[in-house]
């Protein structure tokens, strides 16, 4: 069967399903299931007969979103609060890896940016750091402990100082991607920018791996998570840009909404960072070595595994279940 006769004879059905998925009338779990499978069935179709197809694409994203409202109104039993962390944010996170990847490449890519400019312009960490903050630091490593910057103030204070101003960094990050995307990739370029400076301006004081033990204990989280919620506006923006075959309203209820749970996935990794810079980077100067680049590869590990392990292995166990269907 030619693709164009496959999708005329299934286009009636396929948006009878999106209907009963995305609006407001849903139909009993039952009939769901049952639509389910004969999407599967196209999708598995379209797989073996159309490889290349952008039919692949639309049907994939219409199967993800079926299951998790299919699992959601099964399991009315489960705890709403369980499902959101254990399935659907790590399900939205595969549906949208590709923008986590653009994310990383692009945050990394600005990172280098940073220390190459700072590596060629001696006025550059200035320029980006600021005076102030480049003298105190200076008088820092001259007095021995180049992190002490991260002692002023009172654990808690500083706790929740921190914690507030990295959401509001991630919620700021988020919300530029209204801009299509141009807005949170800008956010992403300074903040990248920053970080390759500071970094570089460490190692060129001969100091480089003690402020790597003491930034990274809280620096793993936070970074990460400000990548994370990069993704999410870069999401944002891409379903103002590229609605595909929906509305491009419907596109960005999807993309928000979608983004918002990204978004909201992240705070407790940023409470954690703030916890960690408030209470614990203080002491990276007395703490032994192990101990420090221990914390800092759990962390790293921890956040790591849930955006970009997790999501594959839950991804994989639920092609096992429709493989059983």
């Amino acid at each position: 069967m030619r693709e164009v006769a496959f999708i005329k004879q299934n286009k009636e059905k396929w948006l009878n399903f999106e209907k009963a998925i995305f609006g407001k009338t849903l139909k009993n779990p039952d009939e769901l299931a049952s639509l389910y499978i004969q999407l599967v069935n196209d999708l598995s179709y379209a797989q073996t007969y159309y490889p290349k197809s952008k039919t692949i694409l639309y049907l994939n994203n219409l199967a993800v979103k079926a299951f998790q409202k299919i699992y959601k109104t099964k399991r009315q039993d489960t705890n709403r609060f369980v499902y959101f962390w254990k399935t659907e944010v790590p399900l939205i996170v595969y549906e949208y890896r590709r923008y986590v990847l653009y994310a990383f490449i692009l945050f990394l890519g600005f990172v280098a940016i940073g220390a190459l400019s700072a590596a060629y312009d001696d006025s550059f960490v200035r320029l980006i750091l600021g005076d102030g903050y480049v003298n105190e630091t200076l008088e820092n490593i001259e007095a021995g402990d180049p992190v002490a910057v991260y002692k002023s103030g009172s654990n808690w204070g500083s706790f929740i100082g921190i914690t507030i101003n990295n959401i509001i960094v991630g919620i700021n990050a988020f919300v530029l991607g209204t801009l299509g995307g141009l807005g949170t990739a800008y956010y992403m370029l300074h903040n990248g920018i920053m970080i390759g400076a500071f970094q570089y301006f460490f190692y060129k004081e001969d100091v480089l791996w003690e402020s790597v033990r003491g930034i990274w204990i809280h620096g793993s989280m936070e970074i990460f998570a400000i990548v994370i919620e990069s993704a999410a506006g870069l999401i944002l923006g891409a379903s103002i840009l590229f609605p595909k075959t929906y509305s491009r309203m419907r596109s960005f209820k999807m993309g928000f909404k979608n983004g918002v749970k990204i978004l909201i996935s992240t705070f407790p990794f940023t409470i954690a960072a703030g916890f960690l810079e408030g209470y614990v980077t203080r002491y990276s100067n007395t703490m032994p070595n192990w101990l420090s680049v221990g914390i800092i590869l759990l962390t790293l590990s921890v956040i790591s595994y849930y955006y970009l392990i997790y999501p594959f292995i839950l991804n994989k166990k639920i092609k096992k279940i429709d493989a059983t269907i």
